[in-house]
């Protein structure tokens, strides 16, 4: 965890990091009125910027930057998951010619059964009901 006393450097880091991955990142502010603090955090899991001040002169940098970085992440879309990779199926030798055989085969058994499913079940239409009589 960085903490940077600097604005300037504060605002130009915190950038930096949102350009780098606008999906991970996060933007906290804190006021802590006990204190009168103000606590600014962005943070990616693997790098954490801080600034904190008393002073109320920093509300309106504090303001613009918060529109800058809300313009940086929004309506960023995520870059496409790589392809995944096509799976091989170890041959067995027997060729495609038996495996050609046996899809025809089951196409042949469903047909047997006679009512157009592949599983032999029967197919039962519901009869519909007529309306109640008042």
């Amino acid at each position: 965890m960085v903490t940077y006393r600097n604005w300037q450097e504060y605002s130009d880091a915190a950038k930096r990091l949102v350009k780098e991955s606008p999906h991970k990142v996060r933007y906290c502010t804190k006021w802590r009125h006990e204190l009168g603090l103000l606590v600014l955090k962005v943070t990616d899991d693997s790098k954490c910027l801080k600034f904190k001040t008393r002073s109320s002169l920093y509300l309106n940098r504090f303001e613009i930057l918060t529109r800058q970085l809300l313009e940086l992440m929004h309506n960023k879309k995520p870059p496409p998951p790589p392809p995944a990779p096509v799976p091989v199926v170890a041959s067995t030798g027997a060729g495609p010619a038996a495996t050609e055989g046996a899809v025809e085969g089951d196409q042949a058994a469903a047909a047997a059964a006679g009512d157009g499913t592949a599983g032999g079940g029967a197919s039962k239409s519901k009869k519909k009901k007529g309306k109640k009589k008042k």
